[in-house]
């Protein structure tokens, strides 16, 4: 007989839900300020692009770190540094008018990137086992949440008031999940301890920013200069040394070898193509409904009403996340993955051939929404199932990350698609509508390949003898120190 979710269950849900929603809304925050930085803080578009490819770059050094400290010193404890950083890093852009500080403010914001999959893991140390399915799907899928419902809030205030106001709105925000953390989120009491691995994270932030900075530049540096081949070759050398020094190290900062495994593998790289898939909607849709009417395809739209249409989407990922868990429970995780995937790649379908009225990018949206919201909320599942109590919050840091290499990427291709595919309007290079097709049918194409990986994932009844020995083997040095 199943009771009832107590007051305090419900309360642990909603903040952490509440703090992903409130991290992931920095992703969109400059989005509608983007063409105006130059002149705000006089300096060159090549350099105010800093305030969106710094984020990025904190957030991906951020996440794998956080986890592993989190795991180490306490979820909860990581948890509210990485809130305060983002608190932190709102006031200093709220108070800046020249670009180092804005960029130092964006790093900042990037540092909270943790919060997700450090929430995951206080869901997974302190639901009931009923809850926790319905529970990280919700958590998961608030990194979409707050991307499509963030655009047209910050587009709102950027229309109406001071550019400022948007930053003062997130440290605000951002004070709020501080002290609902606090209040109401109790710290995990599983922990690994042991001994931060300096060199490991060094390496993989080196690695990482290096290989970011070359996808998310090499159109504006050339894909063939030899700063963004150098870039390249220096991620690949930097990530291979990496390796090689995690597996040997004893208190490693991701343990390769559980990451090694099938199911963990596997999620992970179709972690890559779910959020190639995702982004790619969110690099069309804004575009076309804001390209002015005479181009015979864009319909002329404000920001604002191009982000009132992406907001449907993020209330759909928030609305199937309950369904998502109902359907990992009865059928597995990974079927529930191959089903939202599946999803999306008929959104895209749909938006190939729908794409001449506003309503058409709101039912597309809404389609691809539903399919995000499955994935996402499978994903914690999988890896939860596959990895030992003690290495959640790293595990699903890395997870997070893998989802990040996606949209980087995705943001790169379709940069590369539609800077190659366009048409003249006033004496202006606009992207062409058969190049929005293509990028569509690319995001079509990343969400089958998802498809297609997921389908390596084991059976659940194999997924659950891989969790056990991993739990074993998680155990055995302990019970070996007790004798």
């Amino acid at each position: 007989m199943s009771h009832p979710p107590s007051p305090r269950t419900n309360a642990v849900v909603a903040v952490l839900a509440f703090a992903g929603i409130v991290v992931s809304l920095m992703q969109t925050l400059v989005i509608p300020i983007v063409p105006e930085l130059p002149r705000l803080l006089d300096a060159p578009a090549s350099d105010t692009a800093w305030a969106v490819t710094a984020t990025l770059l904190a957030a991906a050094v951020a996440t794998p770190v956080m986890g592993r400290l989190g795991d180490m010193y306490g979820k909860r404890r990581m948890l509210l540094v990485s809130i305060v950083l983002l608190a932190a890093g709102s006031v200093v852009c709220a108070l800046s008018d020249s670009l180092v500080p804005m960029i130092v403010g964006r790093v900042l914001q990037g540092l909270a990137s943790g919060v997700i999959p450090l929430g995951i893991s206080i869901m997974r140390d302190e639901l009931p086992a009923e809850r926790l399915g319905s529970a990280t799907a919700l958590m998961s899928a608030s990194l979409g949440i707050g991307g499509a419902l963030g655009l047209p809030a910050a587009a709102l205030i950027a229309d109406y008031f001071n550019w400022h106001v948007l930053f003062w709105t997130s440290a605000g925000m951002g004070v709020a999940a501080l002290v609902c953390v606090l209040l109401f989120v109790p710290e995990s009491k599983v922990r690994t301890g042991g001994r931060f691995d300096l060199v490991g994270g060094v390496g993989l932030a080196v690695g990482l920013v290096c290989l970011l900075l070359a996808i998310s530049k090499g159109a504006d540096w050339g894909w063939g200069s030899g700063t963004t081949l150098g870039l390249f070759a220096a991620a690949v050398v930097v990530l291979l040394a990496w390796g090689w020094w995690e597996l040997r190290s004893e208190q490693p900062l991701v343990d390769l070898r559980t990451t090694a495994r099938r199911q963990v593998l596997v999620t992970n790289l179709a972690s890559i193509a779910v959020g190639f898939a995702m982004f790619a909607m969110s690099l069309v849709i804004p575009q076309i409904l804001q390209l002015p009417a005479q181009t015979g395809y864009g319909l002329g739209k404000s920001m604002l009403v191009a982000g009132l249409c992406m907001a449907p989407s993020g209330l759909v990922m928030m609305a199937t996340a309950p369904v998502s868990a109902a359907i990992s429970r009865a059928k597995g995780p990974k079927v529930t993955l191959m089903a939202g995937v599946l999803i999306v790649a008929v959104g895209y379908g749909l938006n190939i051939v729908l794409m001449s009225e506003v309503w058409h990018f709101v039912l597309v949206a809404c389609v691809i929404g539903a399919g995000v919201g499955f994935g996402y909320g499978s994903m914690p599942a999988l890896i939860m199932s596959a990895v030992p109590a003690s290495e959640t919050a790293a595990a699903n840091s890395l997870n997070t990350l893998m989802r990040s290499l996606g949209t980087s990427s995705a943001s790169a291709v379709a940069g590369v698609i539609l800077a190659q595919m366009t048409t003249n309007l006033g004496g202006y290079a606009l992207p062409s509508e058969n190049g929005f097709k293509v990028v569509l049918a690319v995001g079509a194409g990343a969400a089958l390949l998802a498809f297609v990986v997921a389908s390596f994932i084991p059976r659940q009844g194999d997924a659950t003898a891989d969790a056990g020995s991993v739990a074993a083997g998680a155990a055995q040095p302990a019970g070996a120190a007790k004798r």
